[in-house]
């Protein structure tokens, strides 16, 4: 097979590029690529930035070079379930965003739960936001799986979506990421870094605890993927 993922980051692909043969970076119209193999398909690995409209444009950028034969949404997000912990791997039953996107199922041996997936607009950082959401049956919450499924849907292209969490169902960010996120899709770090400054005693160590998570969260989608079967 021929698979497109698209994620935000790269840092999101780093526990995935240790399964992947890579061969080249690409120059198309998208952040970062990289394209390889990995368990025997040819894969191309997108990141593209935060939000909707970044994650469907690189799904329109890969597509005019790279026919795939399946598009992944991956890479990390926010628990609404607290019985999911951090690392926690899910696999969307379906994404919901401003209209209801079906997923397909996957197979793999690594510990994980099929639920619903909210796509929103912004960074959700109180808990009781996300157990607003959690009540309207999220199992977790994130920025681009709307975006990915739209155009795979226009595409006419089987569409999966597996994410990792990396912030808790009951926990509140001490950090303000949306006032960080800038029109490219992309945080600000130094403005995240000059913000924790105010209350450096809760926001520094969250940064330092949600760098270990990223990492955590990372290698469980990497170990996840090792073992699937499309």
């Amino acid at each position: 097979m021929r698979i497109l993922f698209v994620a935000s980051a790269p840092m999101e692909y780093s526990g995935i590029r240790k399964l992947t043969k890579i061969r080249k970076s690409q120059a198309l119209a998208c952040d970062w690529m990289q394209s390889g193999q990995m368990g025997g398909h040819d894969v191309l690995l997108s990141a593209n930035g935060v939000g909707w409209a970044r994650a469907a444009a690189a799904v329109d950028a890969v597509c005019a070079a790279f026919r795939p034969d399946a598009v992944v949404s991956t890479g990390f997000c926010g628990a609404l379930d607290p019985e999911l912990g951090i690392g926690s791997v899910i696999v969307g039953s379906c994404v919901r965003g401003s209209t209801v996107f079906s997923c397909q199922p996957l197979s793999s041996d690594v510990p994980h739960t099929r639920g619903v997936v909210f796509s929103v607009d912004h960074v959700v950082q109180m808990a009781a936001e996300k157990r607003a959401l959690r009540a309207g049956g999220g199992s977790v919450v994130e920025m681009e799986a709307a975006g990915v499924a739209s155009r795979a849907q226009a595409l006419g292209l089987p569409f999966y979506c597996v994410r990792a969490v990396t912030d808790a169902a009951g926990e509140d960010l001490a950090n303000d990421f949306n006032r960080a996120l800038r029109e490219d899709g992309h945080f600000d770090t130094m403005r995240i870094f000059r913000h924790s400054l105010g209350h450096p005693v809760a926001r520094i160590s969250e940064l330092i605890r949600l760098k270990a998570n990223c990492k955590r969260a990372a290698q469980t989608l990497g170990d996840f993927f090792a073992d699937c079967q499309f």
